[in-house]
């Protein structure tokens, strides 16, 4: 699907504020309410649009660790990695997982703090998942977590 001006100032409305009403997104879309409307469900039936959903203040909720853990599995075969996927997909502290090649994983995990987490990554090595080895970072400080994607610098024709 190619995306437009339009689509483009949709998207990013719609990623600043999930809840924004009809009227509002056609006002920033600069379309009139039902056209605007129409726009919004192909986007979602094109799969463009994957969900919405509330970001919220953790620490507000629990206190929480946030860590990056960067791991390497031993062999580099489809069968380890599809493996190793498939279970860090059911672990719910594993908020994001990055393959970056050669074998290297990124992941972001939130715990209710150090000793949960290094119980997870107990449970993690005892299922022989190939981990060669695994280095942890705790953050200490978010400088900068935006879930807004810069939908129009990214398209390169910039619509």
């Amino acid at each position: 699907m190619r995306l437009d001006a339009i689509d483009l100032r949709i998207l990013d409305a719609i990623q600043r504020d999930g809840r924004i009403t009809k009227l509002a997104l056609a006002e920033k879309a600069g379309l009139s309410p039902t056209p605007c409307w129409m726009r919004l469900r192909k986007l979602e039936k094109a799969g463009i649009i994957s969900g919405y959903h509330a970001r919220l203040s953790l620490r507000r909720v629990a206190p929480v660790a946030s860590l990056v853990v960067e791991i390497t599995l031993a062999n580099h075969r489809q069968a380890d990695f599809d493996r190793f996927e498939r279970v860090v997909r059911d672990i719910r502290e594993i908020v994001c997982c990055w393959s970056v090649g050669g074998g290297d994983y990124i992941l972001k995990v939130v715990a209710a703090d150090i000793d949960a987490y290094q119980r997870l990554i107990d449970a993690l090595l005892d299922r022989e998942l190939g981990i060669a080895r695994y280095f942890t970072y705790i953050v200490t400080k978010t400088v900068k977590e935006d879930p807004v994607v810069p939908v129009s610098v990214l398209v390169a024709d910039g619509a």
